[in-house]
């Protein structure tokens, strides 16, 4: 079936009483049969509903139909689009292991595997996802996984799938690709080689800002790098906080039972039921949304790259961009509803920002209204200033989430403020 069939329809059996709808099962916790029962759904004899935090039967539809749609084996939905980043650096490293985190990633990425994870004992290198030609000497046999964004948050950098994949599987590293801003319908970073794929689900999918979410999908070449790697070696040794399960010996991927078994299980980011059955309404309708975002954007993208008073204009649809041959390469069907654009400086950006109509001073994306963000001093404030220039951030950046408005009035709007 095609994606558009799949949003609809995958994951869901109607009940006895032929809902429509997904219904959604409200619930913290499950009755069981019997002790016996309960015992065998804890001991993993019997699979089955034991409470909330660990499974849901709303967000396992969720979960089904995402992962479906981004061409995976499962996936696992967290509360927020970083507790999916932190949950999976967590699920595959430990204290003295490092990452690799491309240079141009949204901020609060940054700021995550940049500083919080020193904490943990986690070391962050960077890599340029266009030109990726330092990327195999960064790894060593610490590395632990090799994370970029399809599309980046804020500069709008296509990654250079082909090298970064080709080093990857060389080293027998894992990819782990934040797909949000392109969405599956745009990108689907397992078909081009990729392990994971992780969205805050909180942007495009929902579509209308309703709900917090976040989502990472499996994939079978996931599980087959964990898989006797004594680089995974967590996977594939006794787990003493669970009577000895040897992870890599399930039948199920052994990436999504860890982290449902262990990190749901100890750190609770587990979304609300009432949340997965938002995010499945916005999923209907996904693929038509994404299309007209990306078709509204590039009319403006193309109207701001012959103003005089735009310096630049990051849009990857845009055949002046650097990133346009990669576009093609790797994306269908548009390069997204976000674009930025550069303007002289901090007062002229804020200008803007303080008078445009229409557009909303909001630090969100994908929504169905249009949205205007400042980054250097909203989204990626907290990075230093060689942090800011290292991403291509500058003072006088300005990012565009162009909304389903009539595209003229947007571009009425913004030539009111450039004017």
């Amino acid at each position: 079936m095609q994606k558009e069939t799949l949003a609809l329809h995958y994951g869901y059996e109607k009940d006895t009483q032929k809902t429509m709808s997904v219904p959604l099962y409200m619930t913290t916790a499950y009755e069981f049969d019997s002790s016996t029962q309960a015992a065998n759904r804890f001991a993993l004899k019997e699979l089955g509903n034991i409470y909330t935090r660990l499974s849901n039967p709303t967000t396992d539809i969720f979960q089904k139909r995402f992962a479906s749609l981004e061409g995976g084996v499962s996936a696992v939905a967290t509360a927020s689009g970083m507790s999916a980043i932190f949950s999976t650096i967590v699920n595959l490293c430990e204290a003295g292991d490092n990452i690799i985190v491309a240079s141009a990633v949204y901020g609060g990425t940054s700021t995550l595997t940049d500083h919080t994870i020193k904490r943990f004992g986690i070391t962050t290198k960077k890599f340029d996802v266009t030109n990726p030609t330092d990327l195999e000497e960064l790894c060593d046999e610490k590395t632990k996984l090799i994370l970029f964004e399809s599309l980046s948050n804020p500069n709008l950098q296509v990654a250079n799938f082909k090298a970064i994949v080709k080093i990857a599987n060389k080293l027998n590293i894992i990819t782990v690709v934040d797909n949000t801003v392109a969405t599956p319908y745009l990108c689907q970073p397992i078909k081009l080689g990729c392990d994971l794929v992780v969205h805050s689900t909180s942007k495009y999918t929902t579509g209308q800002g309703l709900a917090l979410g976040g989502i990472i999908v499996d994939s079978k070449s996931c599980s087959k790098k964990i898989k006797n790697n004594p680089r995974y070696k967590h996977f594939n040794e006794p787990d003493i906080s669970y009577h000895g399960l040897v992870y890599s010996d399930l039948e199920y991927p052994p990436f999504t039972m860890r982290m449902i078994l262990n990190v749901l299980r100890d750190l609770g980011s587990t979304p609300s039921p009432f949340n997965s059955w938002i995010l499945i309404q916005g999923l209907e309708t996904l693929g038509l949304r994404i299309k007209q975002h990306s078709k509204s954007a590039l009319k403006i993208a193309k109207f701001l790259s012959k103003h005089k008073k735009v310096l630049k204009v990051n849009y990857a649809g845009l055949k002046s961009d650097s990133n346009y041959k990669r576009a093609k390469k790797y994306l269908k069907d548009g390069a997204s509803g976000l674009l930025s654009f550069e303007v002289s400086s901090l007062e002229e950006a804020k200008k803007i920002a303080d008078n445009i109509t229409i557009f909303s001073r909001v630090v969100n994306i994908g929504d169905s209204k249009s949205i205007i963000t400042h980054p250097a001093s909203t989204t990626h404030q907290q990075l230093s200033k060689e942090e800011l220039e290292a991403s291509g951030i500058n003072q006088g950046l300005i990012r565009l989430s162009i909304g389903l408005e009539d595209t003229d009035d947007l571009i009425e709007a913004l030539k009111k403020v450039l004017d």
